[in-house]
């Protein structure tokens, strides 16, 4: 199960979630509504809470992230 079940994030913290995750999709040639973007979204959730909680270092981790 996530990490992020009962969480609260702040507006900063979305903000920090969306752009990586953007840029991500933008690397990729994904659509932000696309199923691989969804499941990006998700471990991107979990990479946030458990360190990566800058936008380099969260996309950074989202670039090595072996399942996407």
């Amino acid at each position: 199960m996530s990490l992020f079940v009962n969480a609260t994030f702040s507006p900063e913290d979305l903000d920090v979630l969306r752009g990586a995750l953007d840029a991500w999709c933008s690397e990729k040639r994904l659509d932000i509504k696309s199923p691989e973007a969804h499941f990006a979204a998700s471990a991107a959730l979990d990479l946030y809470q458990s360190g990566h909680d800058n936008g380099e270092k969260l996309l950074m981790a989202l670039r090595s992230h072996k399942g996407l």
